[in-house]
């Protein structure tokens, strides 16, 4: 089995575990779906639940969450378009840090790839939602979450340079 972290925070961000493919040598998407779980403990003080919680439950004890968000504790963040471009630059330039120690041969792939992603995103940046890893490092990757051409079919970008692989 393959984990897939972050090379600059080490959050876990997905495995293998999950159905991906690379797309443009650039970003794996990563298809995800809402499965239900049953949450924490909850305790019966005997008090009655009010109508409006009642509308909202799904079922006594259960929520709906996205199963790689949830498997990999990532955590809801949020942008407007000039904040993120900002924080991209950043986050790209760490990465190509990373590249130039590691893979050099590999930067002018990853230049050319991801600035051409990151025209996309922004072009369609309303569609997008926003997760980090788990310790919510502003300096991480932000993994982006889209859904497929159905409307239905939710998945995740996941910056392939920015990854580093582990085997378990």
């Amino acid at each position: 089995m393959l984990l897939y972290s972050d090379v600059v925070t080490n959050d876990e961000m997905f495995s293998d575990a999950f159905p991906a493919k690379l797309v443009d040598e650039i970003v794996y998407e990563v298809d995800c779906k809402l499965a239900t779980v049953k949450k924490g403990v909850e305790v019966d003080i005997g008090a009655n639940p009010s109508s409006e919680e009642q509308e909202d439950a799904l079922e006594d004890g259960t929520e709906q969450v996205n199963n790689v968000v949830s498997s990999f504790r990532l955590q809801s963040t949020s942008f407007d378009k000039k904040s993120y471009v900002t924080y991209i630059k950043s986050y790209m330039k760490a990465v190509k840090e990373h590249l130039t120690k590691s893979d050099p041969g590999r930067v002018a792939a990853f230049e050319a790839g991801a600035s051409a992603y990151v025209k996309k995103v922004v072009g369609n940046f309303k569609d997008y939602e926003f997760f980090t890893g788990e310790s919510m490092n502003p300096d991480g990757m932000v993994a982006l979450l889209n859904y497929r051409a159905d409307g239905i079919t939710p998945y995740l970008s996941f910056w392939k340079d920015g990854l580093k692989e582990i085997k378990l």
